[in-house]
């Protein structure tokens, strides 16, 4: 039996349709995940709630302070370059970023304007409780990435007084900042706060706040007052040297040096933000660890 036009054409057009939008459909790719901010405070809750699962638990606190830094950096030198140094580690391997945090160690500096030194007390206390409250929320691996030298001797005492008591939530902290090799060749000897090194990193982190011309109106140089062994530790050590608290010659920084540098440190971050990710031996050591520890009679052979 012939077919009119019309239903020839429907059947055409049936056909059509049954084979071109399948293989449409076929062909579609999973559209990508949406992008979310790495910015703890800059998340809805819904988002956040999506961040913690899309970093595995893991959150960056970018640990600062607020110091003199020379006569020509501004106070919040360190803080800047670290967040800067997180967030950009952190948009590479997503993980969420805590706001700004500076209430570290910074005694040595209490004598130069703009200085926040909180005390000893409250330094661990805040700390204690701001982890607390990250692992409260999903960050069961918090990652301090220090960004101050008057921490060195702080946050690796703090991870140590996590095994006081049972933590759901482990604290890593990673502590490197400047390369010791590689780059554009240095042309300073001493270079520990506010010199080469810290200016040219700057002037990449921040290059606006950064007043080169103001650099060599202080001196930097080792004033070397303190007459003992080098085993003999004191406090006042950095002011016998330093009293100016600047260590180096700003004035030698260049953007090439602070490029590689931060480029460095935000390559090293990204490193140790896998390597946190990827970590299941020390949550369940810690674990282990704690329970032992209510009984220790029973864990002798």
């Amino acid at each position: 039996m012939l077919r009119t036009r019309r239903e020839t054409l429907t059947v055409f057009l049936f056909l059509a349709v049954a084979l071109v939008i399948p293989g449409s459909l076929c062909g579609q790719t999973v559209p990508a995940a949406p992008k979310l901010s790495v910015h703890w405070e800059e998340l809805t809750a819904s988002d956040f709630r999506e961040g913690i699962h899309r970093s595995q638990g893991t959150c960056l606190l970018p640990f600062g302070i607020l110091e003199k830094h020379g006569p020509h950096l501004p106070l919040g030198t360190d803080l800047l370059d670290v967040r800067y140094a997180a967030l950009h580690a952190a948009e590479q391997e997503y993980a969420v970023v805590f706001p700004e945090y500076y209430f570290g160690q910074i005694a040595e500096a209490r004598h130069e304007p703009g200085t926040m030194a909180y005390s000893r007390s409250l330094q661990l206390a805040l700390l204690q409780e701001t982890t607390d409250e990250m692992a409260r929320n999903g960050c069961k691996k918090v990652l301090i990435v220090n960004g101050h030298g008057g921490n060195e001797s702080l946050l690796p005492y703090f991870a140590q007084t996590q095994l006081d008591k049972p933590h759901d939530y482990v604290v890593y902290v990673f502590d490197e900042r400047t390369p010791q090799q590689g780059g554009p060749p240095k042309k300073t000897k001493i270079d520990m706060h506010a010199g080469e090194s810290e200016t040219s990193k700057m002037m990449t982190s921040r290059p606006d706040l950064v007043h080169q011309d103001r650099a060599s109106s202080e001196s930097g140089a080792d004033q070397a007052r303190q007459k003992l062994p080098e085993d003999v530790y004191t406090g006042i050590w950095w002011y016998t040297r330093f009293p100016n608290h600047y260590s180096g010659e700003g004035a030698a920084a260049t953007k090439e040096l602070g490029e590689f540098q931060m480029k460095w440190w935000i390559d090293s971050v990204v490193k140790a933000i896998r390597a946190v990710k990827a970590d299941d031996v020390s949550p369940k050591l810690q674990k282990e660890f704690y329970e032992k520890s209510t009984h220790p009679l029973d864990t002798q052979p």
